[in-house]
């Protein structure tokens, strides 16, 4: 399986302070993925967070150290950056009815529209995104 996860799973992977460490740590040795991807979203995500000393509190890297961090990821062969599947504009515009407002509505529907047009099970610790049926998710327990 190819997995797809999204920012919060990265960050929790290589911040042992992060409070779903231990989560995304177990889930990622369980090794019942073959691949995991970043997309454009989820990478410039994870290297924006990686720089954000809010996040990082003291262990907050400079640009060039979060492009390395992501260089040393992809190096080891399971994991790579995944170009937009065809068809993932429709999916996404399908995923945003106009009625909907709010800060993370526009990502949380990528990230899903991705998944879905790629075939890709999206891992998170965010339960709003199980709201988007047709979607392959795997739900990660937060603690």
């Amino acid at each position: 399986m190819i997995c797809f996860p999204d920012v919060n799973v990265w960050v929790a992977l290589i911040v042992a302070e992060h409070i779903h460490n231990r989560a995304a740590k177990a889930w990622y040795e369980q090794a019942e993925w073959e691949m995991l991807v970043f997309s454009r979203i989820t990478q410039t995500g994870f290297l924006r967070m990686l720089a954000n000393s809010h996040v990082m509190g003291k262990r907050v890297v400079s640009a060039q150290d979060a492009w390395a961090i992501v260089d040393d990821l992809c190096g080891n062969g399971s994991i790579r950056f995944a170009l937009e599947p065809p068809g993932i504009e429709q999916a996404w515009r399908d995923l945003t009815p106009a009625a909907q407002s709010g800060s993370s509505f526009w990502t949380d529907a990528y990230l899903a529209a991705f998944a879905r047009t790629s075939g890709y099970t999206l891992v998170t610790f965010d339960r709003g995104l199980a709201r988007y049926g047709n979607t392959p998710v795997k739900l990660l327990s937060g603690a």
